[in-house]
Parts: C-alpha cells; sequence; structure tokens
C-alpha cells in the first residue's frame, strides 16, 4: 500500500494565510458538524494505571473500571502511568520542534513512492479524493529492525533518541494493559501477550493547521482504527478529538499528563464484540494550530488466528475471520476506507436458517 503524494497543509497555510480553502479539503457541512454533544466531555472514563497494576486495587476496582471502560465505550484516559515525564516531554518538545522546521527541511523525511513512512499523508490512492486538513509524519518503531531511519528525523538533534525511548516505554504499558484485559475476559494473560511478542508499533505524529474554514474541513476523517489498541499524547493544548457515541460526536478533554486509549478493531476481533472499536475523528481549531502523537499496537506477523483463538461465550458462533491481518493491511493503524470498513471486510458470511 501507498499514499499518493499531496502538498503540505502547513505549507500552504503559511504561503496564502488559509482564508482560500481549495476544493479537495472542503467537505458537506453534515460531515464537518454532525451532532455534538458538548455536555459529555466529563463522561470518558479514567483509569489508573498505578492502581491498576502496582496491587492497589485488592478488591479489583479498577480492574472492573477498565473492564466496563472496553465494553461499553471503546476509550479511556489513562492517568498515573509509567512513563517518566522526562519522555513524554521530551517527545511533546521534539514533535513541536520538527513541525517548526522549514518546509525543505523537513522534505528530507517524505514519503517515497510505495511507501507510507515518512513525512507526508496516509491513504490517498486517487487524484480526486477529499483530503483531510493536516500535515503528518508516519513511521515504525517495533520491531527494531523494522525501522527505516532515513525517515526518522535528524533534527531536531535529540528526536531520534527520543523517539526510541518513548517506543519502548509505550510498548511496556500496551503489553501490560493488554494483559489485564485478558484476564478480565477470563482468559490466561499469555492469550494476547503471546500474540505482541516482538508485535509491531507504529506513530503518527500530526499537525492540524488552523483553518478560516474550520467548519468547512476536516482534520481526520472519521473511522476506527485497525490495531490492537491506540495510545494518544496530546502535544498542545488545542482540542479536537471527538469519539461517536449513541448518533453523536462526544468532544474529548484530555486530562493533563493522561494518554487517551482506545480499542482497535483487531481487539474487537480478538474479543469476539466483547470489546469495541470506536469510531472517532479530529476537528480544527479556526485561530490555533493542534498536535498530537499517535501510537499504534498490533500483534506480531505470526499472529493470524484472530477470534479463532480469543473469546467465546460458551457455543457462541465466531464472528470474525481470522486470516493474514497484515495481507489486509490492518498493521498501520487506521484504514484507508473510513468507518469500520476493516470489521467489515473480515466478517465470516451469515449462516443460512437452512
Amino acid at each position: 500500500m501507498e499514499s499518493l503524494p499531496v502538498p503540505s497543509v502547513q505549507a500552504m497555510v503559511a504561503a496564502t494565510g488559509g482564508a482560500d480553502v481549495p476544493p479537495r479539503y472542503l467537505r458537506p457541512a453534515e460531515a464537518v458538524t454532525g451532532i455534538v454533544d458538548g455536555e459529555g466531555e466529563a463522561q470518558i472514563p479514567i483509569i489508573d494505571y498505578r492502581r491498576l497494576l502496582l496491587e492497589l486495587d485488592p478488591r479489583g476496582e479498577e480492574s472492573a473500571r477498565l473492564h466496563s471502560a472496553c465494553q461499553e465505550w471503546g476509550f479511556f484516559q489513562l492517568v498515573n502511568h509509567s512513563v517518566p515525564a522526562d519522555v513524554v516531554e521530551g517527545m511533546k518538545a521534539n514533535i513541536q520542534q520538527f513541525f517548526q522546521l522549514p518546509a525543505e527541511t523537513k522534505k528530507r523525511f517524505a514519503q517515497e513512492r510505495g511507501q507510507l513512512e515518512g513525512y507526508g499523508q496516509l491513504f490517498v490512492v486517487s487524484e480526486d479524493q477529499k483530503l483531510d486538513w493536516a500535515d503528518m509524519l508516519f513511521l515504525y518503531a517495533q520491531p527494531p529492525e523494522r525501522r527505516k531511519t532515513r525517515f526518522w528525523p535528524d533534527q531536531p538533534a535529540t528526536f531520534r533518541s527520543t523517539l526510541d525511548r518513548y517506543s519502548g516505554a509505550l510498548k511496556d504499558v500496551s503489553d501490560s494493559l493488554l494483559a489485564t484485559m485478558a484476564k478480565n475476559l477470563g482468559l490466561k494473560r499469555e492469550t494476547i501477550a503471546e500474540k505482541c511478542t516482538r508485535g509491531m508499533q507504529s506513530f503518527r505524529m500530526n499537525y492540524y493547521p488552523p483553518c478560516a474554514q474550520a467548519e468547512k474541513v476536516i482534520g481526520l476523517s472519521p473511522h476506527s482504527d485497525a490495531n490492537l489498541l491506540t495510545l494518544v499524547l496530546q502535544v498542545n493544548h488545542v482540542q479536537g478529538l471527538q469519539i461517536k457515541r449513541n448518533g453523536s460526536w462526544l468532544p474529548v478533554k484530555p486530562v493533563p499528563g493522561a494518554f487517551i486509549v482506545n480499542i482497535g478493531d483487531m481487539l474487537e476481533m480478538l474479543t469476539n464484540g466483547r470489546y469495541r472499536s470506536i469510531e472517532h475523528r479530529v476537528v480544527v481549531d479556526p485561530e490555533e494550530e493542534r498536535l498530537s502523537v499517535a501510537a499504534f499496537h498490533s500483534p506480531n506477523t505470526r499472529a493470524t488466528e484472530g477470534a479463532r483463538g480469543g473469546c467465546r461465550r460458551g457455543r457462541r458462533r465466531g464472528v470474525w475471520d481470522g486470516g493474514a491481518w497484515e495481507a489486509e493491511g490492518a498493521l498501520l493503524g487506521d484504514e484507508a476506507g473510513g468507518g469500520k470498513s476493516f470489521l467489515e471486510r473480515m466478517k465470516l458470511p451469515s449462516r443460512s436458517s437452512s
């Protein structure tokens, strides 16, 4: 899979002031606004990682909250995690500094034909496709031999070393969460953990420029992530992430220092629908830029059994085809088709009544 080259939105805004929006970025009003529930920000579940894993939860209350969040929401915010503050702040600073570099410098790390990694945009497959109002840097980080360091910026000078530390710390958090989820589902901890040994991890660093016509563009089109688990770090103070719940778009207000965690399509498959992946999108601000970084965690390339090796209740038939996930492009993080098209493709044919 590859992505066609498109102009940098950041450079376009810098050159024109952003007053005029090219037609490829304009969306119908209903696609951008929809129904927004502005009263629901505080409802996103908050999970305390320290209580969850450091035996400060003898009655299992935090574990039960995690289980409920995965079943009922598919999203939660993780506080008191184990990633050192200096690593988090260093990652934020390096991402901000990268996107502040001159356009010609950033182009040194641009995507190449046939590649998704690098600076540019993902899943642009045709010349007339509607585009998101964003630039991004996409990189593979785990396992280490999958890294293509020619796409890893050497400016700022600490970018590579900081991402290396951040990658390892987030992989540990993701693996711990998945092990706890397996336990909550009544499975052996290794049921999911063995699929994550030398599992895939990739990063998408996002820059959403301000737009004077913010009500006519979208920063990131509605989709669900195709991987197992995603951890998102808000880099600056500007909000924009929204999740779809009960037919409305619910704004997510990040808790300072927290990771926003969401269930991916693969985990929905692996749990046979007990945990649900949720559609989400990003809207842009009319006056300020927004930056974030998403870390996508996927199984290793041998994990092709899907729900057949996962979680079923009683004699319940599996819903998903556990075919080769990587062949479906699912190890990338989010899905080119939008919505939950990956899960639709992976559903088993329904049995006839006869």
